[in-house]
């Protein structure tokens, strides 16, 4: 989201050439498949993290931009809402204690971040939806300044044709309209990359979208929005919805999404660029002076730069990645369906959780995604959003089941042995997945703490909007603290 363009405006010549330079690129893209040009001898993960800015009264601090000069590392860059800053945790392997090491250099950095934040009056939260936000915090003026999300405010309303309307039914209910992409800016997130040939990228994507429900569920860390109790990871709905470009009736007729699970399991990375380009019109048609079809007969590797920012927005929940760093391309998974938060320990145990399983679906003998319908992945998706960690899902030969009961029989241990095909130490292993098994015994995760602190005090004699403060201010001393939320005080 925040790869840097000039603002302009857009010609009919601009799209006309773009589709044109788009589609020699993915021809380019096939070629390269098939000559295997990739790294993937040091399979790599990384990780980037969304972060929101509050005032010490618990409120949005509209300060990204006094922030990250503050803090002038490279590392925390620019989002889209004026209270959003995010990290990017540098790539690294999976083996030995190399866990270890990431939680205490991200908590590091952001012990660091928040010294520097609090010299200009914010704080660092990782949740997923900020729950003081209020309606008249997300207008086109909490954009951050980069042009960019100024184009896409644009684009996405010019390709609508009107203002956009947000309804999400939950415990409560919420129905707001907006003329703004800014609601998008409540939503922060995690993201995994996990680094993998050509060869195994579709088996990769195929698992992590049969497993994304169940993050989603165990993850929950988004209840609350505009003071309304709504899907335990409201920040699924509203993402999808956020986004949207489509008008009612453009809807009506079929026409897919943009944030988009998808419709059918995969056998190539190829698929979901080609799919990128036949169904999804360019929001940013901006194309640069190289000739990628040159550059590859040269024997150099072309940067494919109109395939990569229009894949930028098309909002998978499991994303392909392609990238160049040291003149040598690679393929990467990135995994987006998991809110930020609650800790550091609780964002590593999700990401040790999820590396450990895909990695034994992938490698199946006989691929889950063979005994199952793509719809019943969708369908496990929005049931873990909506109801967290007590939804149930549908799974091959247990039918549906309750997620923790699911994780506790038969995914912990699938995980279990796939860290050690990773060469996770023991452990390191153990203490990571530990916590996830106590967040299924416990039923807690950041959304259960969030929703029981907030009714907890309601019933002490609270309104909404204070009881809303107070939670948050409750919730920032064990997120600093790096204590695992299954672990949390309700009182």
């Amino acid at each position: 989201m925040g790869e840097e363009v000039d603002h302009r405006t857009f010609t009919r010549e601009d799209r006309s050439r773009y589709r044109q330079k788009i589609r020699r690129s993915l021809d380019v893209f096939a070629g390269m498949l098939r000559e295997a040009r990739f790294e993937f001898e040091r399979p790599l993960t990384g990780m980037e993290i969304e972060l929101n800015l509050v005032d010490d009264n618990a409120d949005p601090a509209m300060r990204n931009a006094e922030v990250l000069k503050a803090i002038a590392d490279p590392d925390f860059q620019t989002e889209l809402g004026q209270f959003n800053v995010e990290i990017n945790v540098a790539p690294r392997r999976l083996a030995g204690d190399e866990n270890a090491d990431l939680e205490r250099e991200l908590r590091a950095s952001l012990n660091n971040a928040e010294e520097h934040a609090r010299g200009v009056g914010a704080h660092m939260v990782m949740i997923g939806i900020l729950p003081t936000l209020r309606r008249e915090h997300l207008t086109a003026d909490a954009l951050s300044a980069n042009p960019r999300y100024a184009l896409l405010n644009e684009q996405i309303f010019a390709a609508r044709g009107e203002d956009l309307d947000i309804r999400i039914d939950g415990i409560d209910r919420l129905a707001v309209t907006t003329d703004t992409i800014a609601p998008e800016a409540a939503c922060t997130s995690t993201q995994f990359h996990l680094q993998v040939s050509p060869e195994q990228f579709a088996a990769y994507w195929n698992a992590a979208q049969v497993v994304a429900g169940v993050q989603v569920a165990l993850g929950a860390n988004s209840p609350l929005l505009f003071g309304r109790e709504l899907w335990r990871e409201t920040r699924i709905p509203l993402f999808e919805q956020a986004t949207d470009t489509r008008s009612e009736e453009i809807r009506a007729q079929g026409v897919r999404p943009r944030v988009w699970f998808g419709e059918r399991w995969i056998t190539s990375v190829f698929d979901l660029f080609e799919e990128n380009v036949r169904y999804f019109p360019a929001l940013l048609p901006i194309c640069d002076s190289d000739d990628p079809e040159q550059i590859l007969e040269s024997g150099d590797t072309p940067q494919l730069s109109e395939l990569r920012l229009h894949n930028g927005t098309v909002y998978r929940w499991n994303r392909p990645i392609y990238a160049v760093v040291k003149g040598r391309p690679h393929l990467r998974v990135e995994n987006r369906v998991l809110p930020a938060g609650p800790t550091v320990v609780d964002t590593v145990a999700n990401g040790a959780f999820y590396y450990g399983l895909v990695r034994m679906l992938a490698e199946a003998e006989r691929p889950i995604w063979t005994q199952m319908s793509f719809s019943a992945a969708e369908e496990n998706f929005h049931s873990g959003a909506r109801h967290g960690i007590a939804a149930s899902v549908f799974w091959p030969g247990l039918g549906y089941v309750p997620v923790s009961e699911l994780v506790l029989r038969r995914l912990l241990p699938l995980a279990h042995e796939g860290l050690d095909r990773w060469g996770v130490s023991p452990g390191e292993r153990d203490r990571l997945l530990g916590i996830i098994e106590q967040r299924c015994l416990t039923g807690r995760n950041g959304a259960t703490w969030q929703v029981e602190t907030l009714h907890s005090l309601e019933r002490a004699g609270m309104d909404r909007q204070a009881a809303l403060h107070a939670m948050l201010r409750r919730y920032l001393p064990p997120m600093h603290e790096n204590v695992p939320v299954h672990q949390w005080p309700l009182t």
